[in-house]
């Protein structure tokens, strides 16, 4: 019976840490033009469960016309 609870009570304590939101980082470099309608941009994400990372780069591409 001892064992039993011990198991239940670690169950409840993994699901109580799996419920939990997970800190994640968001990024952003904004270097283009503000009149820049289509800015270049490049964007990567890595989330490796226990943290979370987004990285967004903006920039102004020489026209030529």
């Amino acid at each position: 019976m001892r064992n039993r609870r011990i198991v239940l009570a670690g169950c409840a304590a993994l699901l109580a840490i799996t419920a939990l939101r997970h800190p994640s980082a968001d990024i952003r470099i904004m270097t283009h033009d503000a009149t820049d309608r289509a800015p270049q941009q490049v964007s990567a994400a890595v989330d490796v469960g226990i943290m979370a990372f987004s990285l967004l780069v903006t920039w102004t591409a020489k026209r030529l016309i």
